[in-house]
């Protein structure tokens, strides 16, 4: 005859509940509960003790011999009723949920109604092991995970369907920006669900949202979904526009810096500065000019010149001569008493030396030196005495 019982379950991971099929056993029976599991001691229909993991013998009304004859007495059944049932406390994840019909609800950005459906995943955990029995297990020997799904898609089915519409609704979820919000979205119906699962001793750990079905194909979505992306893509036109613009502003820019840098190293490599070379371009007009009467038609007199001073004036000095010189020599002269001074140019006055405008001596022999008076004897280019450039 078994004297007691060695009461425990190694069952898979998707049970929440297991009732241990021994009943009534004997007193010092041994009870072994492992990690993650805890068990309810019924007796004579009520919730005595709970155990966590480990060992522990139990001491009931049933002792062997005498049990017996009892049972006897009624009929083989045992007056002292005993039971142990195992609870999973571990989080058991990967659950599967849905909504079994579409979500009717006024989208808050655009106010069109719409339907649509949800589906996602969750995980639980049992946290008051003797209000789920109370509440949802009874007298049934077990409650599965696809059981306990059971159980609560009524109340699930509703409760998530409301809260998934007023959640749209409170933070003005645009429908068609749903899905890079799902993260945000599934926290918020956590919140309001947890309370629900609690009342019967089960906390949501986690609940995720997986996927919004929206109503594809419909004449007025596909309407709203057109005009929504048909916004973004004109300010992404705009943007492009813009950037452009300020792509070739700044290119132009730094052309406009890289042309001032190479003429500055050109003039420093050369050996002038910027007002030098605003005079050589000054020059460069007058020089253009056939005649010293046209400078008035570029807007440059001879008081223009007058005022480039310093190392400008004295390098413009020498191209004013030579386009004056030029611009006097190709004067038609009609009297043949008239002459002029071979340096400035000035009309000399009969039987004078020197040009009362330059005071350059007046050479009157040709073949002889403006400078120093010096009589060629030769054809050359410079006289040989003094080196000025021969006329």
């Amino acid at each position: 005859m078994k004297i007691f019982d060695v009461i425990k379950y190694e069952g898979d991971n998707t049970t929440f509940i297991w009732k241990h099929p021994c009943e009534d056993f004997n007193c010092l029976s041994q009870l072994i509960v492992h990690e993650n599991q805890e068990a309810v001691f019924f007796m004579n229909g009520q919730a005595l003790d709970m155990f966590g993991p480990g060992r522990y013998t139990l001491k009931t009304q049933n002792i062997p011999i005498i049990g017996k004859l009892l049972n006897l007495a009624t009929g083989g059944l045992n007056p002292f009723h005993c039971e142990i049932y195992f609870i999973n406390k571990s989080e058991q994840m990967a659950i599967k949920w849905g909504t079994d019909s579409r979500i009717q609800f006024i989208e808050p950005t655009y106010k069109f109604p719409l339907s649509i459906g949800a589906s996602g995943e969750m995980s639980l955990q049992v946290n008051d092991s003797k209000k789920l029995l109370v509440k949802l297990v009874g007298t049934e020997s077990n409650l599965s995970q696809q059981g306990l799904v059971t159980y609560f898609r009524a109340f699930l089915m509703t409760r998530a369907k409301t809260y998934i519409a007023q959640i749209i609704k409170s933070e003005s979820i645009n429908i068609f920006e749903i899905d890079e919000k799902l993260n945000q979205f599934s926290q918020e119906i956590k919140k309001l669900l947890i309370p629900d699962f609690d009342d019967y001793g089960i906390t949501l750990k986690t609940f995720l949202v997986n996927r919004v079905m929206k109503p594809d194909g419909d004449a007025q979505y596909e309407k709203f979904k057109e005009l929504h992306f048909r916004q973004y893509a004109d300010i992404a036109e705009a943007k492009i526009k813009q950037q452009t613009e300020i792509i070739n502003a700044e290119t132009e820019a730094q052309k406009t810096v890289i042309d001032s840098k190479a003429k500055a190293t050109k003039r420093s490599q050369e050996g002038y500065t910027y007002q030098q070379e605003r005079g050589f371009d000054v020059a460069e007009k007058v020089a253009e000019n056939e005649a010293v009467g046209e400078f008035n038609n570029i807007g440059i007199g001879l008081g223009t010149m007058a005022g480039v001073g310093g190392a400008v004036g004295g390098m413009v000095g020498g191209i004013m001569n030579d386009a004056v010189n030029s611009a006097t020599k190709s004067q038609p002269i009609n009297n043949e008493n008239v002459s002029y001074c071979e340096k400035c140019g000035a009309k000399l006055l009969e039987n004078v030396d020197f040009c009362e405008e330059c005071g350059e001596k007046v050479i009157r022999e040709k073949g002889v030196c403006a400078k120093c008076g010096y009589k060629f004897e030769r054809d050359s280019k410079f006289c040989p005495k003094c080196g000025k450039k021969r006329e």
